[in-house]
């Protein structure tokens, strides 16, 4: 055989054998795309609308939807900044859920650590006592929990609110990191503590650094949670208005928007109240995507 005729011989690809009825991967790439693209539009759409319509006027906002605004005008969120009080509700929302989150996160790591790492007596029913509560919606127990948080003494109160911030967030939290927990590797535990670490040290300074992905994971979950809580603070913060949250504050504005007639100020409001959720995602994006995926490969 001469080298011209080698150049010319071309390896023989094998043949996919697809069996009969079953969609090509191109066909499902396509219409996982193209659902992607619907569930994008719907989500962008209504969130591009609610920031445009925030420099709009009365006029524009009910005409046309499509319509870009006539001019730039900020005085909505200059009225929703000072006149609606959005900046204090924003200041106590933050609070209330930075300490909350906090707390969650401490005892949450500690607890789901405990239950996955060591066996002791009755520890399988406390892990199922803890992830039983994700079964029992909020309304069923904003009786009951009006009238303990009113015998303890801190009913109207941000104290009260975090401390059942923490309550709620803890099944959650415990039922996840646990799972994250018992996929750590014991012989980096064994190795400490044949070092003479003890159990406190171990936890805090070697096995919690290695669940880094699990706890920013869950932590952008319990800040977005507790972010959009309304029904909690609604029973718990009804008395001063001056305590109120964000999410109370949108419902008092939205209330007042439709006796005022500002509905510009109203979806300035909103914008104020999704933003500071809005870049924690983005900024924290991937670690979500890592944590949840390292969760999923262990």
């Amino acid at each position: 055989m001469t080298p011209d005729s080698l150049d010319s011989v071309r390896p023989v690809r094998p043949s996919r054998n697809v069996p009969a009825g079953r969609p090509r991967p191109g066909v499902l790439n396509g219409l996982s795309h193209a659902a992607l693209a619907v569930w994008a539009l719907l989500i962008i759409a209504p969130l591009l609308w609610t920031f445009l319509a925030s420099f709009k006027s009365n006029t524009e906002i009910f005409g046309d939807a499509l319509l870009l605004p006539g001019e730039l005008r900020l005085d909505a969120w200059g009225r929703a900044w000072s006149k609606a009080h959005v900046g204090l509700y924003l200041v106590n929302t933050v609070l209330v859920v930075s300490s909350s989150t906090f707390g969650t996160m401490i005892f949450g790591s500690m607890a789901a650590y405990v239950l996955a790492r060591y066996r002791f007596p009755g520890s399988r029913m406390v892990y199922y006592y803890f992830t039983a509560g994700m079964a029992f919606p909020v309304f069923l127990a904003l009786g009951p929990l009006f009238f303990v948080v009113e015998r303890v003494g801190l009913l109207y109160t941000h104290t009260g609110v975090v401390l059942v911030y923490i309550a709620y967030s803890l099944p959650f939290t415990i039922f996840f990191l646990a799972a994250f927990f018992r996929t750590l590797p014991e012989s980096v535990a064994e190795a400490a503590r044949i070092d003479g670490a003890s159990h406190t040290r171990t936890f805090f300074q070697i096995m919690l650094p290695m669940a880094k992905p699990g706890l920013i994971s869950i932590t952008i979950f319990n800040v977005l949670g507790q972010w959009n809580q309304y029904l909690l603070p609604l029973v718990l913060l009804a008395r001063d208005q001056e305590d109120w949250v964000i999410t109370q504050g949108i419902a008092n504005i939205s209330t007042l928007a439709g006796y005022e007639a500002d509905w510009p100020g109203l979806f300035a409001a909103v914008c104020m109240a999704i933003l500071p959720v809005l870049v924690v995602y983005v900024i924290f994006q991937r670690q979500i995507q890592s944590g949840l995926g390292a969760g999923a490969l262990k």
